[in-house]
């Protein structure tokens, strides 16, 4: 055997001795993801946490999400897709986790007005649409939130009447102090009834959520 054959027979055995521990790694991880998941149940949703989809749905997800966040706005669409694909099965569970301080902080307020107004959904559409115009504002992000609400049909004067009796500031403070039982450090973040996805994949989620319709289904 020849000095470049050992070399390279060296590095292959070293690149398969790294793939193997990346692998026990990841899945040492998977698993204590769960198991804290689990012990925190609880935590994962709770009465007050945006719902969309059949209230009743026997396949929850649940996802950690920031309105600021660049990864969940283009997670967003694939979320609704699969929320399309099994509609009388699923529910998407949104749990604040305001990574960007006050800019998301701020989001978070008027999303919660524009629920009280029934416009949930067409104010989250707008916001992330609209992402770059305000994600980076921090505390000053409200004008420009503000605004893009409006555009999505918010009565602003309700809107800051709600922000303005505190009521998103209590909810949010219990989504941080779930999200930190359970240990959610990044977002998004997805549990499939329960389960935690072990990457941001769109089709490892639309997988995960498939397996359990199939399973409920039964």
């Amino acid at each position: 055997m020849t000095r470049r054959h050992i070399v390279f027979l060296s590095a292959l055995i070293a690149l398969a001795v790294f793939a193997a521990a990346v692998f026990l790694y990841q899945r040492h991880t998977l698993q204590a993801a769960a198991l804290q998941a689990s012990e925190q149940a609880g935590a994962m949703v709770r009465p007050h946490s945006p719902v969309i989809g059949p209230v009743n749905a026997p396949v929850t997800i649940v996802e950690f999400f920031d309105p600021a966040c660049e990864a969940c706005k283009a997670f967003h669409p694939r979320v609704k897709q699969i929320l399309a694909a099994f509609p009388r099965e699923t529910r998407l569970v949104i749990r604040y986790t305001p990574f960007h301080r006050e800019a998301s902080v701020e989001a978070v307020k008027i999303l919660e007005a524009a629920r009280a107004q029934g416009k949930f959904g067409t104010t989250l559409e707008a916001l992330l649409d609209g992402q770059r115009a305000w994600a980076g504002q921090g505390a000053n992000a409200s004008a420009r939130v503000l605004s893009i609400a409006q555009s999505a049909g918010l009565d602003l004067d309700l809107a800051r009447k709600h922000v303005a009796a505190g009521s998103a500031e209590a909810l949010l403070a219990q989504d941080v102090l779930d999200l930190k039982a359970i240990g959610v450090r990044a977002t998004p973040t997805f549990f499939v009834n329960g389960k935690p996805l072990a990457s941001t994949d769109p089709d490892l989620l639309y997988d995960m959520v498939k397996n359990e319709v199939e399973r409920v289904r039964k």
